[in-house]
Parts: structure tokens; sequence; C-alpha cells
């Protein structure tokens, strides 16, 4: 793309501010403004016109039925059986959703990279790829590794795992690929800069996660491998227990497309997304979308009708997964605090909220899914998530899980 084509794009997106600073730059800079205006995606422009409505006002919402405690106990090692030779066979990968940053954490890198360790270095990957291996050591074989970065992190995660000897894995077994990335707007509904050579872009959330792996030419890396089932799971949670085989056979002895591994609700209230059905599908509601009344309903045996809480650890059906590719999933608006490029030149991160970012949730591919089994887990076992640095749901918690389940920091 050149100046010309640039300028006539944008002008009929009524996008001209990205080229304020064209001429200031050097022949290299305007190299990298004009392929970044190439590549923008634009399919914001949809979602600002023709938002989704998210309030669940219209939805039928029931309560699910799924697979308690109890209940898995009783065919455990049937399921398992069933799951390690599914594993056994190469039918199920990993995908760790890895796309995020520390800052949270205190960090300008990859959130995974991050040290939890006390007296020893142990980073958020490198625990979950302990968890990994005890599975790939019951069963004799290496689990297929994807990992889903971001233009943030990409290089930065990739050079860790690289450092760190992919923590067992030889290096061909891991595959990285990037998410895709979506413009930051003002209220107005202008594209910000974050530098004068560059539009403000950021993760599209983690709902297009098999859109961005199918983009990336691995979907017949997937094939060749004879893959059939997909375990995505999310970077925070040190306690993951990932292509677990009881999880695997549970999930394929039900016959359904999706499986989601949760934590019963301890109190009404509890933060936390909801699996439930939505009419005939099933699908995810927040916490704070549930009535009173359904947030404190009861089942016959006195437990919360609406008790399956998600942790972010699905097993998802291949072929149905390819089916829905091409179905639209809702696109969240997000208020948030955007680093851009201020009047006087320079970059900065405002002490408000001062745009919108857009992005997908990967509970949203519940309901396309047409299908899915609730699997219940040991919350102090399996739910260790990091999301802040001191208090709840924190490193200190974390680490504290960690002691419980026996592994030395």
């Amino acid at each position: 793309m050149n100046f010309e084509q640039a300028k006539k794009l944008l002008e009929s997106k009524g996008q001209t501010q990205l080229l304020r600073y064209y001429d200031e730059l050097d022949e290299a800079g305007k190299a990298k403004l004009l392929a970044a205006i190439e590549n923008i995606n634009w399919e914001f422009e949809d979602a600002l016109k023709n938002p989704v409505d998210l309030s669940g006002k219209d939805r039928d919402i029931r309560p699910i039925a799924g697979l308690r405690l109890a209940d898995i106990a009783k065919r455990k090692s049937e399921y398992e059986a069933i799951g390690v030779e599914a594993i056994k066979a190469g039918k199920v990968a990993a995908v760790l959703l890895a796309g995020g940053m520390g800052t949270r954490l205190g960090v300008d890198g990859p959130k995974g990279a991050y040290n939890i360790g006390i007296t020893k270095p142990l980073y958020i990957f490198e625990q979950q790829m302990r968890n990994l291996a005890e599975v790939n050591e019951k069963c004799g074989v290496r689990v297929p590794l994807y990992i889903m970065t971001s233009d943030k992190n990409h290089d930065q995660t990739t050079s860790f795992w690289k450092e760190h000897n992919y923590f067992g894995y030889p290096e061909t077994e891991v595959k990285f690929f990037k998410q895709d990335m979506a413009p930051a707007v003002d209220y107005n509904g202008k594209i910000f800069l974050e530098t004068k050579d560059t539009p403000a872009l950021s993760p599209n959330g983690n709902g297009g996660w098999f859109n961005s792996l199918c983009r990336a030419g691995l979907q017949k890396d997937l094939h060749e491998k004879g893959v059939e089932w997909l375990n995505i799971y999310a970077v925070d949670n040190v306690l993951q227990r990932i292509a677990d085989p009881v999880f695997v056979g549970a999930t394929i002895d039900a016959g359904v497309n999706c499986g989601a591994k949760v934590i019963c609700k301890t109190e009404p209230k509890e933060k936390v997304g909801v699996i439930c059905m939505d009419g005939d599908k099933p699908d995810i509601i927040e916490y704070y979308e549930l009535t009173e009344e359904m947030a404190n309903q009861r089942d016959e045996d006195g437990n919360l009708s609406y008790c399956y809480g998600a942790i972010m650890n699905y097993l998802f059906r291949l072929s149905t997964l390819e089916k829905i590719v091409e179905q639209k999933i809702p696109v969240h608006i997000v208020e948030k605090k955007i680093e851009c490029l201020c009047e006087d030149g320079v970059t900065r991160k405002p002490e408000k909220e001062n745009g919108k970012k857009f992005e997908t949730l990967a509970v949203d591919l519940i309901k396309p899914m047409g299908s899915i089994l609730p699997f219940e887990v040991v919350r102090e076992k399996e739910f260790a998530p990091i999301k802040n640095k001191t208090g709840v749901d924190s490193v200190e918690s974390a680490r504290e899980l960690l002691k419980g389940n026996g592994v030395e920091l």
C-alpha cells in the first residue's frame, strides 16, 4: 500500500488522523505506518454501528445437568481408560491462551513468564507444564501443544520458552500462533495512534483463538496428527490440569461437542460465569446476569440450581469447531484506559477511561457448539487464578494453594 492508497482508504473510513504525522517520519517509519494501515481489521466498525445486545433480557435461562464429584468418582476408572486411550492415539491437543501481559502483576512481559517462586524460580508456564508432564508420563506420549501469543508479547514469549528448553518438549512439538488484533478507538470511533508510526491496537480477546490458529496454518497440522479434541486453557491458573484423562474420557463418553471444567459455587453471588441452558443450547452467563431468584434457586437436594462456575478449561470437538468457524460470535465493546499519542507528541496512559476496545470471549463459543458437559473439579486442587499481585485471586493466594498441593516454592 502506498501513501495515496492509504489516504483514499482512510478518507472513506473517516480515519485520516492516522496520517497526521506522516510527513515527519523517516522512510522506515512511513513504510511501517502504511503496512499497519493496510492490515487494520475494520470489523470494529460493524460492532460500533450494530452493538450486540448482551443484556440477556430475551434469554430463556434454565439450569443445566452436569457431572458432580460423586458422579465422577463412581466411574472414574472407566472415564480415565477412555481418556488415556484417546490421548495415546494422538486425538487430544492442548491450546494455551497466553496473549496477556503481566501488567497487573507489576511486570512488563508475558504473564506466563511471571516468577511465582519464593526460594527458587518457578514460572507460571513452568508450573502448568509440570501438570501436563504428569499426563504425558501416564499416557506414554506427548500431548501436542499450541500456544497463542499476541503482537504485544510474541517475541518475548517465544524467547522465554526457548531459553527454558520448552519445559521438556522438543522445539518442533510446540507451535506458536498470534491472536488477532483490533484497533482501539476514542469515544467518536476514531482509531488512536500509539506512536507517530503505529495505530493503537490491542489483542481482540480469546474468543478468536480457533480462527487465529487456522489463519496461522495450524489446522493442517492438527489433521496430520489425527487430533480430534482441543483442550484450551488460560495462562493465569497455575493448578490447571491439562488434557486430564478423566475429563477427556467423560466428555467423549457423554457424546457432547464440548466439555467444561467447573467449580461449584460456594454461595449464590460468587463472581464466576455460570454454565446454564438458554433454550435448547448451552451458554455461560455472568454472575450479575442472574436474578436474585435464580441465584438463590436450589434443586431437590438443596444444591444451588445455577452452581457450575466455569474456570476457563474447555475441551472442544475439532470437527464441530470447523463447522462453526465462520459463525460470528458477539463482540464485547469495553471501555479502557488506552495508551495513546497525546497532542504534545508524547505517548501516555491516561488516568481514566478514554476509549473503547473490542474483544471476543471464548465463552461465547459454547452456544454454537450445541452441547456441553459441565465437569466438576475440586476447587483447591484445580483453581488457583493469578489476576492480582495481592489479595483475592493473586500471587499470594495461588502460592498458598500450590503449597497445599505439595508444590515446593
